[in-house]
Parts: structure tokens; C-alpha cells; sequence
């Protein structure tokens, strides 16, 4: 068996190094693209309306605009509404003294940029291949989804189980299951679950995802040692009924989907706990006012161009569970920006 232990270094300086190239994205599309320091420079404008000006919908304006917060280039006001910082005002805006956006605006046609830009405008995610109307990451009925045929869905698994690798040992530390079902929706490798499966003998846990992906999830198991406690179970988290179970696990599963999707599979995973279950979000957290942290806001960027969703806070998220009926908890951290949220089924 191949042990998982907790890493001897701490990975999270290489996640932050590899997202930063969305942080030159965003602030180059605000500067030259959409022009967001000259139409708030003269007053401050709200959320709708700042949206309005930009021709953004809802959820690429949250995106942006809790980068610029996080950058510290915007603030709300005491009427909440959002206006231009010092350094915003004096650097970006065109009448500023020391106006840089020009500089900045040499990268505006840049591959990258222009993508994020078309992102922003379109409100959609990057497709698996061009003129394909699925997406690369993320599978829904109707959508052709890279995570629903055996090579790509193989090749994208094991990658996202780097990370998974290192952060599962601390999640299983924090989560405090001894014995009962451990339910793991869209769990793709299992990795989380198996981390769980290892520090609490007597527990036993159901894969919940997409056939191609449990194929990984089973090579898993037996390199672990759990497969004798691992059920895989193929299913659609938002069509088919979920198993009943004594705790749920949604790991890095509702930051692929938009708001609506989020209630719903929440609400999903509430009706299948048993009485005194336990929900675990394991997720990256905004702050509950949107101003940061810039990893989390640069991180809700790259989850806005390959998904459907978005980096959420942990208000966000106990909004959710409060209204499934569930009664939430605080929120721990495990390891690379994440942590875990949990709520009790009464």
C-alpha cells in the first residue's frame, strides 16, 4: 500500500505562482478592454450599475470586480457603492498624475487577455475543443463534458489529484469520522475519501461520479488498500437520487457551478443525510465582503474560465445549507487555500 501522508513542505507558493498570470488578465481587460477606471473615476457607481456600464452579467462581475477589490484598486463606499482607491485614481484613471495604463495596455491583445476578455463578455467557459458546445472540466446532462470520455476524462482526473494528493490528509483530519457511510459526490479519484478511509478503519465510503472517472477511482482503491470499504456508484449528482448516508462530502464541487446549481445540489446532499448527518464543504473561501484574498479572487478567475461557477464565500455557502435545512459550523483550514465548512442535519 502506498501510504498518504501530509506533505513536508507546504505546495501553496506553486498554486499562487501558477494562478498569477489571471491577476495581469483581469487588470489589463479592466484597463484597455472595458475601460473600468475612466467610467468610475467621476462617481461611484453600484454593483448593478457598474455592471450595467461594463455590459457584464452577474457572475463575470463578481469575478472582476472582487479581483480589482482584492488588488485593492476598488472599495464600496458607506453606501456600498463601488469607487476608484487612491491608487486607482492617481495610476489608472487617464487624468490620473502618474497614469500608467498605457503601459499597461501594451498586453491588451495578448492571447490571454483576449480570452479572458471574450470569457467576461460571454459569461461561458473555455470549450473542451473549439466550436464544441461542452466544456472541459464539468459535466452536465446535455453537455458534452472532456470528464465523459476515457482518455480526457483519465487525463484531467489524475491531474486535478495533484493537488488532491496533498491537501486529503489534512481534510481527513479535520473532518473526525470514525464510523457510518461517508458519501463523496463528484469525488473523481476517491483521494479525499480514501485519506478518510485510512485514518478511520471502521468507516466505509460511496464514489458518487461519472463512469469514466470511478475507473480511476477503483486503480485508487486498490493502491490504497481500501477498495474493500470503497463502493463506486455511477450517477448525475443533479438528475439521479443520491444514496443515504451518515456524512456528504462535496470537495472542490460547487465552485464548477453557477448559484442556482449550488442550492440545488445542497439541498440534494441535505435530503440524503441521514438524521445527525453531517455535510462537508471542502472548498476555497472568499471573504464574505468579496474584497479578497487575492489567491482566492485570482484562483475565482480560473474557475470562471473553465466552469460554470465561481469562487464563493463561506456566507455563500452557509446561505445554502441554512436554507437546505441544515444548520452550519465554521469553516477549517486544510492545506493550499482550502478548507471545510461543515453543516448538521437536525
Amino acid at each position: 500500500m502506498t501510504p498518504l501522508a501530509s506533505p513536508a513542505t507546504d505546495p501553496t507558493s506553486l498554486f499562487e505562482n501558477f494562478r498569477g498570470n489571471y491577476g495581469s488578465e483581469l487588470l489589463t481587460a479592466a484597463v484597455s478592454h472595458f475601460q473600468l477606471f475612466d467610467r468610475l473615476s467621476p462617481r461611484p457607481m453600484t454593483f448593478d450599475e457598474l455592471r450595467q456600464e461594463l455590459q457584464l452579467q452577474r457572475r463575470p462581475a463578481i469575478v472582476l470586480l472582487t479581483a480589482l477589490r482584492a488588488m485593492k484598486l476598488l472599495e464600496r463606499n458607506e453606501s456600498e457603492a463601488y469607487q476608484l482607491t487612491e491608487l486607482a485614481q492617481e495610476h489608472l484613471a487617464s487624468r490620473g498624475h502618474g497614469f500608467v495604463g498605457d503601459y499597461i495596455g501594451l498586453a491588451a491583445e495578448s492571447p490571454g487577455v483576449v480570452e479572458m476578455v471574450n470569457r467576461l463578455r460571454s459569461n461561458s467557459p473555455a470549450r473542451a475543443v473549439e466550436a464544441d458546445p461542452g466544456a472541459a472540466f464539468i459535466y452536465r446532462e446535455g453537455l458534452d463534458s472532456a470528464m465523459d470520455q476515457e482518455a480526457s476524462a483519465r487525463r484531467l482526473t489524475l491531474a486535478l489529484a495533484g493537488r488532491a494528493k496533498n491537501v486529503a490528509p489534512a481534510l481527513a483530519e479535520r473532518v473526525d469520522l470514525d464510523t457510518g457511510t461517508l458519501l463523496d459526490v463528484g469525488g473523481g479519484t476517491g483521494i479525499y475519501s480514501i485519506a478518510c478511509l485510512l485514518k478511520s478503519p471502521r468507516l466505509r465510503a460511496i464514489i458518487f461520479d461519472r463512469p469514466e472517472v470511478l475507473k480511476v477511482a477503483a486503480e485508487f482503491g486498490i493502491q490504497y488498500g481500501v477498495s474493500d470499504r470503497l463502493e463506486l456508484q455511477e450517477g448525475d449528482m443533479f438528475a439521479d437520487k443520491l444514496p443515504t448516508a451518515d456524512a456528504i462530502l462535496l470537495s472542490n464541487i460547487l465552485h464548477d457551478w453557477d448559484e442556482p446549481a449550488c442550492q440545488q445540489l445542497v439541498t440534494t446532499c441535505a435530503e440524503s443525510l441521514n438524521p445527525g448527518g453531517r455535510l462537508f464543504i471542502h472548498d476555497v473561501f472568499l471573504n464574505d465582503e468579496h474584497d479578497g484574498p487575492l489567491p482566492i479572487a485570482l484562483y475565482s478567475a480560473a474557475l470562471f474560465t473553465l466552469t460554470e461557477g465561481r469562487a464563493y464565500s463561506a456566507g455563500e455557502y452557509r446561505n445554502w445549507v441554512s436554507r437546505a435545512g441544515l444548520v452550519p459550523g465554521n469553516v477549517e483550514p486544510t492545506l493550499i487555500h482550502c478548507g471545510v465548512l461543515s453543516a448538521r442535519k437536525p
